[in-house]
C-alpha cells in the first residue's frame, strides 16, 4: 500500500514539473468558490460548463429571480405584446411591495421602458410586480408563466411563488438552472443596456427625481460586466449572477450563499478571470444569421429563410485548433404553414471528431401565412397544365 502511494506522490510531482501551468490551472480552478454555498460558470455561446459547485442543489435565489421575469418581459417585447413606450400603471398592490424598490405611488404610470430600467439597476419589487400585471393580469399568472418557461427550458430545480425573489416557502432555484435562464435572456442582446448601466434617474425633471445605482457593482469595477442581477435575504445570503465579455467570448457566473458582498464579487470576479485566461471562442453565426432556406407545405409562400435563434461560437481551450471541428445543418424534413417567425425548422450540429459537442435550433426568419384553397387550387392545377417537352 505504502509503494502504491509513493508511486501516486511520484506521479503528482512529474505533472507539476512537466505541466505546471495545467497543474496550476487546476488548482486554482478548485478554489473559485470556495466560500460560496454553490457556484457555476459557463460559456454563454455553447453552454459549456467550465466550473461548478453544488450547481443543482435548490437554494432560494432572492432577486436574481427577476432574470425570469425579465426574460419573460423581453419575450413579450420581442412577440409585440408590449412595447418599450407603452404606459404601464401601478396598482394599489404592486406599489405595497417591500424590499427594493423605486417608490411607485397607486396609480402612478411609468413606461415600460422606466420600469425595466428599474428592475435591471435597482432591483425595483413594485416595478416587478406591475409589469407582471401588464403582461398577463395578475402576479399569479404570471408567475405561473415563470414556472411553464423553466418547464419548457429544462430547469429540474427550480419553482418560483413570486416575481420579486421576495422569501415565500417553496420558491427556489439552483446555480446551474439560474445560469440557463441568464443564458436564455441574453439571447435578447438589448437587455445589457439595462443591465450593464451603473447608475441612471427616473422621475427626471421632476420634485420626486429618483436616482438608480446598479446593485451589481462589477458593472463599474470589472472590465467586461454588463449583467445581470444581484440577489439577498437574510436566508439566501449574496448572490450574484452576472455576465461579462472579452475578445468576443461572453461568460456566465452564478455564486449563491455568499457570506458578505465582498465574498460574493470576489468570487465571481475569479470565475470570470478563469474562464477568459483559459478559454476563447471561434464565433461561426451572428444571431439572426441566415443560413439557407427550406420549403414550406401548403404555405402563402413556397420557402422560407431559415435563421440562427442566438449566436454559435465553438469553444475552445486556448491554443487549440478547430481544425477538428465539424458542423452540420439539419432541417426538418416537413415544414407546413402556418409558420411563426422564430418557430424552430431545423438544428446546428457541431461535432468534435465526430463526437457531438454543440446542438443549437435554427428558426423561420419569418412568418408563413396558410395559403388560401385558391392558391393551393391554382398551385395543383398549375402542376398539371405544365407544357411537358416532345420527345425529339
Amino acid at each position: 500500500m505504502k509503494r502504491w502511494s509513493h508511486w501516486v506522490v511520484a506521479f503528482i510531482m512529474i505533472q507539476a514539473i512537466l505541466f505546471p501551468h495545467f497543474v496550476a490551472a487546476e488548482e486554482k480552478k478548485s478554489e473559485l468558490a470556495d466560500e460560496a454555498k454553490s457556484a457555476i460558470l459557463i460559456e454563454r455561446d455553447t453552454g459549456t460548463v467550465l466550473y461548478e459547485k453544488n450547481s443543482h442543489e435548490p437554494l432560494p435565489p432572492a432577486s436574481m429571480t427577476k432574470i425570469m421575469t425579465m426574460l419573460l418581459i423581453m419575450e413579450a417585447i420581442d412577440k409585440g405584446q408590449l412595447k418599450m413606450d407603452d404606459m404601464v400603471r401601478t396598482s394599489e398592490y404592486a406599489a405595497s411591495m417591500g424590499g427594493s424598490q423605486i417608490f411607485l405611488e397607486p396609480g402612478e404610470e411609468m413606461t415600460v421602458e422606466q420600469m425595466l430600467e428599474g428592475i435591471a439597476i435597482g432591483s425595483a419589487n413594485d416595478a416587478s410586480v406591475a409589469l407582471a400585471e401588464k403582461i398577463a393580469g395578475s402576479e399569479d399568472a404570471f408567475v405561473k408563466m415563470m414556472n411553464q418557461k423553466a418547464k419548457k427550458l429544462g430547469l429540474k430545480n427550480t419553482k418560483f411563488q413570486n416575481v420579486t425573489g421576495l422569501p415565500a416557502d417553496d420558491h427556489y432555484s439552483s446555480a446551474y438552472d439560474m445560469a440557463i435562464m441568464a443564458k436564455e435572456l441574453l439571447k435578447y442582446e438589448e437587455i445589457t443596456k439595462f443591465t450593464g448601466q451603473y447608475e441612471s434617474y427616473l422621475r427626471e425633471n421632476t420634485d420626486k427625481k429618483f436616482w438608480l445605482v446598479n446593485t451589481n457593482k462589477l458593472v463599474r469595477f470589472y472590465k467586461g460586466v454588463d449583467g445581470l442581477k444581484t440577489g439577498y435575504t437574510n436566508e439566501a445570503k449574496y448572490c450574484l449572477t452576472a455576465t461579462a465579455v472579452k475578445d468576443g467570448m461572453r461568460v456566465i457566473a452564478v455564486v449563491y450563499g455568499a457570506p458578505t458582498p465582498k465574498s460574493r464579487n470576489a468570487q465571481v470576479s475569479k470565475m470570470l478571470d478563469y474562464a477568459f485566461n483559459q478559454y476563447t471562442t471561434h464565433p461561426l453565426y451572428k444571431k439572426d444569421e441566415k443560413v439557407g432556406k427550406v420549403q414550406v407545405s401548403k404555405g402563402a409562400k413556397n420557402h422560407v429563410s431559415v435563421t440562427t435563434e442566438e449566436p454559435i461560437s465553438i469553444l475552445t481551450k486556448k491554443g487549440e485548433s478547430i481544425d477538428n471541428f465539424q458542423q452540420d445543418i439539419q432541417l426538418d424534413p416537413i415544414i407546413k404553414a402556418p409558420l411563426e417567425k422564430g418557430d424552430p425548422v431545423g438544428k446546428l450540429v457541431v461535432k468534435k471528431d465526430g463526437k457531438k459537442v454543440l446542438e443549437t435550433p435554427l428558426v423561420a426568419g419569418d412568418s408563413v401565412k396558410k395559403a388560401s384553397w385558391w392558391k393551393l387550387y391554382k398551385k395543383v392545377f398549375g402542376m398539371y397544365t405544365k407544357v411537358v417537352p416532345k420527345d425529339s
